[in-house]
């Protein structure tokens, strides 16, 4: 899990469960994305909460999971702060 800590103390992360973010204090968390079914029974990762892109068709929601953590990572996370 990566944490962006700026000097003021806010932290920005990518919602886990692999720490306790409640013991950093007041969280304040939103969307990133939407992880969708398709009609043909893909999944796609919609990434328009954070001004992103659609990403997929993928063959499973793991996939599709996995995509959009890479994204955020990447492009979302950096910025986010």
């Amino acid at each position: 899990m990566q944490l962006i800590v700026q000097s003021n103390g806010t932290v920005h992360c990518l919602y886990g469960e692999e720490l306790d973010l409640d013991q950093l204090g007041l969280l304040k968390i939103s969307r990133g994305s939407l992880v969708e079914p398709t009609f043909d029974g893909c999944w796609t990762a919609d990434l328009s909460p954070v001004d992103g892109p659609v990403l997929g068709p993928f063959q499973s929601r793991g996939k599709a999971l996995a995509a959009e953590r890479q994204w955020l990572e990447t492009h979302w996370l950096p910025m986010a702060h």
